[in-house]
């Protein structure tokens, strides 16, 4: 059932009928959303708008077969900005996982190596490329962060904070105690191939809702068995900031789920 939380999501949604009927498919069942936002943030590049948290809780809020929203997002300990979205996220409906960001310094210092070594670039280049690289292109690399080093930058800092086990542990929890019999899942990750080939195989249904070129091959070659996949693009003006409302970039027909 659909009973828009807002009156901005009730006016849109006269708009786009059929896209609602089409929602209303996917969301007819006890239904649990699974966020992976570090993912997902990163969309919002291709997308060219972003997604308003306030605004997802509210229309996710509108069909009332979904019943636990899970947000999982990494807190970079003492940044202000990433706390304060950790802690804007609790005080609204989802259920949070969090963890410290792991920050890693990646030395690039290359003042003990020789130029056709690869021991530096081999932390930022996988092997199968890292074999295809001839000894100039191997130098002209190390000479590039020569000069890196002689502007005082001898290392880097890499972010790390990974959900995809916590996100396919509870999905397969939450199948066990039969606490949903749909899951959504907001990831495109090859990672989570495996947690959604066995809902999908003890026969309960599962859509990703994702910017459709973000999709692991992996995922996508289990429509097959079932998996539906759903474009965020469809429903921009129901999530996105207020501002980026735009009604020209309303569905002209609602396409079925694939």
């Amino acid at each position: 059932m659909f009973n828009p939380k807002t009156n901005t999501i009730a006016e849109l949604a006269k708009k786009v009928p059929e896209l609602i009927e089409n929602l209303k498919t996917i969301f007819d069942q006890p239904t649990n959303v699974y966020i992976d936002f570090a993912n997902v943030i990163h969309w919002q590049d291709k997308l060219q708008w972003h997604i308003d948290l306030k605004r997802l809780q509210q229309f996710l809020d509108s069909f009332t077969n979904v019943k636990n929203v899970n947000f999982y997002y990494g807190t970079l300990v003492g940044n202000r900005n990433s706390e304060n979205i950790i802690q804007k996220t609790k005080n609204r409906r989802y259920n949070v996982i969090t963890k410290p960001v792991k920050i890693m310094r990646l030395s690039i210092d290359i003042s003990s190596i020789p130029l056709d070594s690869t021991k530096i670039i081999e932390q930022f280049i996988r092997p199968p490329l890292l074999k295809k690289l001839n000894i100039e292109t191997v130098e002209f690399l190390n000479r590039k962060l020569q000069e890196l080093n002689k502007q005082g930058v001898k290392y880097l800092e890499d972010r790390k904070c990974n959900f995809d086990v916590e996100i396919g542990r509870d999905m397969l929890i939450d199948y066990h105690e039969n606490k949903a019999q749909n899951f959504i899942l907001w990831s495109g990750d090859s990672d989570f191939a495996d947690p959604v080939k066995q809902l999908l195989s003890d026969g309960r249904r599962v859509s990703l809702f994702i910017t459709v070129r973000k999709v692991a091959t992996e995922l996508n070659e289990l429509k097959k068995d079932g998996l539906r996949i759903f474009e965020i693009q469809k429903i921009r003006n129901f999530i996105c900031y207020k501002r980026e409302i735009r009604l020209d970039k309303l569905p002209i027909k609602a396409k079925r789920t694939q």
